[in-house]
């Protein structure tokens, strides 16, 4: 298992904004065949802040998911919201085993 912990702030009071066009983006995720799980999470106390919580079967199921349309116009789309880039974490999964 391959998955991402991404950070996300954008520009204040951008944030229906960006939960609008990350709509898309998670839909067409969950359809890929090697993505597990794709959660996007809105901060608690900072409605300027994100994550997303991406989980692939494998790395080459997250870098084909980097090349499909859904996350191409995404990346474009939210590009002006972002108040800093984004910062992603890169795990592999230890438990549990086999996760499915």
């Amino acid at each position: 298992m391959y998955a991402l912990f991404v950070r996300i702030r954008v520009v204040a009071g951008q944030g229906e904004r960006f939960l609008a066009l990350s709509e898309g983006n998670h839909r067409g995720a969950r359809s890929e065949p090697g993505n597990l799980r794709f959660d996007v999470l809105r901060d608690a106390a900072d409605a300027d802040r994100f994550y997303l919580y991406e989980v692939y079967r494998d790395e080459a199921a997250f870098k084909t998911h980097q090349q499909t349309p859904h996350y191409l116009a995404w990346k474009e789309a939210v590009a002006p919201l972002m108040a800093e880039p984004r910062q992603a974490e890169r795990m592999h999964g230890v438990l549990p085993q086999p996760w499915a």
